[in-house]
């Protein structure tokens, strides 16, 4: 058995097995390239401003969701244990104004996507609310329109709305 050191190797190798080597690596590289751009060129890229705050409106939304899922479940395990009255009254009325406050963020987020928005989402507190909305290019009018929208469906003051674009 013989071993070979890596100064052997480059004495076997003659010019033509380099070159030729190499003439083959550089037709690789381009034959790589040629289908990239031939196999991408149907392909739309999707902008990442456009992908990243679409992923947070998804993600903050969902989080919501599971707060609010985990309050109700709260909310009924009080109910089935409870044996005062007058806690069980008011854990439903809390039930109560929770699905409440639910479905009108609901009806404001439908009604602010049909006035031309991709996505937005809406959380309300106590008579404040925070809407959050993705628009490429948010300027003053989009904001007075949301505002229309959230004072007009709700009664809340314009003071206690918060608008943001994402």
């Amino acid at each position: 058995m013989k071993i070979v050191y890596f100064r052997e190797v480059g004495k076997m190798l003659t010019k033509k097995k380099k070159a030729f080597i190499l003439v083959g690596m550089v037709a690789l590289l381009v034959v790589t390239g040629c289908l990239n751009l031939f196999l991408s060129k149907g392909n739309e890229e999707v902008p990442a401003s456009s992908y990243e705050s679409a992923s947070f409106l998804t993600s903050y939304r969902a989080s919501k969701l599971e707060t609010r899922q985990t309050m109700m479940e709260y909310y009924d395990s009080i109910i089935s244990t409870s044996t005062d009255a007058e806690q069980i009254t008011e854990t439903n009325a809390l039930i109560s104004d929770l699905a409440s406050r639910m479905e009108k963020e609901t009806v404001l987020e439908g009604m602010i996507m049909a006035s031309g928005y991709e996505d937005a989402v809406v959380t309300n507190s106590d008579e404040s609310y925070t809407v959050m909305v993705k628009s490429g290019n948010f300027t003053l009018d989009d904001a007075a329109k949301i505002l229309g929208i959230l004072v007009k469906e709700t009664g809340v003051s314009a003071t206690n709305v918060k608008i943001s674009s994402v």
